[in-house]
């Protein structure tokens, strides 16, 4: 499995507190596990609603894409660290040709979003009896 997904060059840059910090572009961590009958996908994206978040599958490739939206500023608050990133990302992964994106189906429940991509029937194993004569 392939991650296309390529993170920006970090640049450095100073808070309200004068201290330097660094802006990347933020993307969601995942695992990406393998059973014989299916792929399953959890991504972790706290603070995002369900509505924001898009999945898509096309050619064998997954993709994951949303928006953490920033809380509206208030005139009276003055951050000293901010340190959680906002805005959009994307992650696409290339998966085996044997998939059944037709059959995907996706949760998202506590800040986890969980793709299940079942495998097509004629890529499971398949246990077969030897005679013996």
């Amino acid at each position: 499995m392939f991650d296309r997904y390529t993170r920006a060059i970090s640049f450095p840059r100073k808070s309200t507190t004068g201290e330097i910090a660094t802006i990347a572009d933020w993307s969601p961590q995942v695992d990406i596990a393998e059973t014989p009958k299916e792929f399953t996908i959890k991504a972790e994206i706290p603070e995002v609603k369900k509505e924001d978040v898009k999945v898509s599958i096309d050619s064998g490739v997954v993709t994951i894409q949303g928006e953490r939206k920033q809380e509206k500023e208030e005139k009276d608050k003055k951050f000293h660290r901010i340190e959680r990133f906002y805005g959009s990302f994307s992650r696409s992964f290339s998966l085996p040709e044997n998939i059944d994106a037709n059959a995907a189906q996706a949760t998202f429940k506590d800040g986890v979003l969980t793709l299940q991509i079942p495998k097509t029937a004629a890529a499971q194993p398949k246990a077969i009896e030897v005679k013996v004569a």
